[in-house]
């Protein structure tokens, strides 16, 4: 008899090849494809650069029916849509961005069985027209990424995946795969709970990296030590910091000192920018990004070598998934941490600094919406343009505790929080044959305004500041003065980009937001400092292995030292470690320092050429010339 596994070897390796190019599976995939095709419940554990997608795109190429996958991260999921649409793979995505027609077209073609694969944020559950259509496509099985976002105790939570346990219930027969690349025991335990899943198949993959080398230093200097490692180190990498300020401020100074190919990446870039940025950057086999966490996720580029941090994250998870983005097609990596006691101390006064008071989130709350003009069990549907320096001069309370709040009300879905430049928008209330009834100035205007964004005269429009004013030769604040005034005469509704906004998604509540938001506000914050302690320890430890620390964060025990890492390294006498690897070195042939601390890139050039003049002194090497050492035979 015939295993169902191997009946569908030929099958899935022909698909692999066919779409991905590919001749065989990574570790656990094929594992975890032949559970969900055989209609298990499966849980899958896959370390970052693990291939998570590819767990659920192959079984739904092969299976009748569409997969819906059920996934928080937009940008990932319309870079997927593209890439899949690209080989020939029928995917679609369900998203606010499309109009009614658009989306009518997208269920109808899930309807007629020609899409294998459609995305959808977990708000979507709750949308009517998404329930109604949903029961009339044959669903082949339900795949939930990033699936630690259901836990309370994960980093990411978000209070629409306990509806998808509900929806599942409409699907008696429909098996589900939850996907994770960092998760812990007690997270774990939750999402089989709250997905609902029944006897799964939990397919853990080790979350080792045996090709990283983990190197975690103290330093006051750390430009200088940045700009030393990438003048020895010319190759493609990532450097994370924790402020767009400290992105930009790092770049100035590495193409201060003839540091040329690096960029900075943040979320306040233009769209169009961070697309030029990212494309150069994963074409390339030497360009350096510096950027803020907003960069990388669900990047597949295998010839990272290193990916630095200029501060400490603020969790494991986030170290974990950062540094993954190294070394993905197996060769060796280099993750270099720095820190200090001084920015330790300041990242513990900031975190402290960011929690209010039970009294003061009321006092913020209370405030936000009166600024709005919003009673309570109001529920307006414009959006609020918001001036957080104006609620922080009311209030007295420190912009970090606004935002905090903001943030907080952002995540569980009860306003759309948008801290970010984007495109700005504009909505004439003048419709074009109204024009003759307004004062000639302003007549005058809103036609050019028509005349300069179609289909402004209909509906609301996206639009630059920038490029209207270059086209006609008007200052971009001038124009936001002219349209504010419009504004606040009922004659357009605009939305500067560049500010700050705030949109209702749910009536006002004070009884919910002063009592159980509260309490869920508090445990997420004491769960915040917790995690930042475990980080912590993680960063002082130099008794045990790095990625032992990491692994045993994530429920694996009794793993071996992996041999490489900053404790690995100088667990035996530090200097005889550097001077024995120098040594080898120079057995090769004669070298200069900075050829030598070019090849020891875990090491700095500082400790390589004192090692140097202790190897001098006590004969072991000598001057082959005035700068080249060789061995003293």
């Amino acid at each position: 008899m015939i295993s169902p596994e191997h009946s569908y070897d030929k099958l899935l390796l022909s698909a692999l090849k066919q779409y991905w190019g590919y001749d065989g599976f990574r570790a656990s995939q094929k594992d975890i494809i032949i559970s969900i095709i055989n209609g298990r419940d499966t849980l899958a554990l896959l370390p970052t650069g693990g291939g998570k997608s590819l767990c659920y795109q192959l079984p739904a190429i092969v299976l009748q029916g569409t997969c819906l996958v059920i996934s928080p991260l937009l940008a990932l999921m319309k870079d997927q849509v593209i890439s899949l649409q690209a080989v020939g793979v029928e995917a679609e995505l369900l998203s606010s961005e499309l109009d009614d027609f658009e989306e009518e077209s997208v269920y109808n073609r899930c309807k007629d069985g020609l899409v294998k694969i459609l995305y959808i944020s977990p708000e979507r559950l709750q949308n009517p027209q998404f329930l109604r259509n949903i029961q009339e496509i044959e669903i082949s099985f339900i795949a939930v990424d990033e699936a630690h976002c259901i836990s309370e105790w994960g980093q990411d939570f978000r209070p629409s995946y306990q509806h998808i346990k509900k929806f599942r219930q409409e699907f008696k027969n429909v098996p589900c795969l939850a996907l994770t690349a960092t998760a812990t025991k007690k997270v774990v335990e939750e999402i089989i709970l709250k997905l609902g899943l029944q006897q799964a198949h939990i397919s853990k993959e080790s979350f080792r990296r045996s090709n990283l080398n983990i190197i975690v230093e103290n330093t006051s200097n750390k430009y200088k030590r940045i700009l030393e490692f990438l003048k020895l180190n010319l190759a493609s990498g990532i450097i994370y910091t924790r402020t767009r300020k400290d992105a930009e401020d790092l770049v100035a100074f590495l193409k201060n000192n003839q540091f040329a190919n690096v960029d900075f990446f943040h979320a306040g870039l233009p769209a169009t920018e961070k697309e030029k940025l990212q494309k150069r950057w994963i074409n390339s086999q030497f360009h350096v990004l510096v950027s803020t966490n907003a960069f990388g996720m669900g990047i597949d580029k295998d010839n990272v070598r290193f990916v630095i941090h200029l501060s400490p994250s603020s969790t494991l998870e986030n170290y974990y998934q950062e540094i993954g983005r190294a070394g993905r097609n197996g060769e060796e990596a280099i993750v270099l941490l720095l820190w200090s006691d001084e920015e330790i101390n300041a990242i513990n006064y900031g975190f402290k600094n960011q929690i209010p008071t039970k009294e003061e989130y009321q006092k913020i709350l209370t405030y936000l919406y009166s600024i709005l003009q919003v009673a309570n069990h109001d529920f307006p549907e414009k959006t609020f343009q918001l001036n957080v320096d104006r609620l922080q001069n009311i209030t007295k309370l420190s912009i970090r505790k606004i935002k905090n709040i903001l943030t907080f009300l952002h995540n569980q879905e009860l306003v759309f929080y948008k801290n970010s430049v984007s495109a700005s928008i504009l909505q004439s209330f003048v419709k074009p044959q109204d024009l003759d009834r307004l004062n000639p100035a302003d007549a005058h205007f809103i036609e050019h305004l028509f005349r300069n964004l179609p289909g402004l005269a209909i509906h609301k429009v996206y639009f630059s500041e920038a490029a209207f004013c270059n086209k006609n030769n008007i200052k971009p604040f001038d124009l936001k003065v002219i349209l504010k005034d419009l504004q606040n005469r009922g004659l357009v509704e605009y939305l500067d980009g560049d500010l700050q906004s705030i949109k209702l998604l749910k009536p006002r509540d004070d009884r919910r937001l002063f009592g159980e938001y509260w309490k869920l506000f508090r445990q997420i914050q004491e769960n915040k400092l917790r995690k930042w302690e475990e980080n912590k320890f993680f960063i002082f430890n130099k008794d045990v292995c790095k990625m032992k620390l990491i692994l045993n964060y994530f429920g694996e025990a009794d793993t071996e030292n992996c041999g490489k890492c900053s404790f690995c390294r100088t667990r035996t006498n530090p200097q005889k470690n550097i001077s024995t690897e120098i040594l080898m070195q120079l057995s090769q042939k004669p070298m200069t320092a900075e050829e030598i601390a070019a090849r020891l890139s875990l090491h700095t050039k500082d400790a390589v050429s004192q090692t140097l003049i202790f190897l001098l002194d006590i004969g072991k090497v000598r001057m082959f010339n005035y700068k080249t050492y060789m061995l003293n035979q």
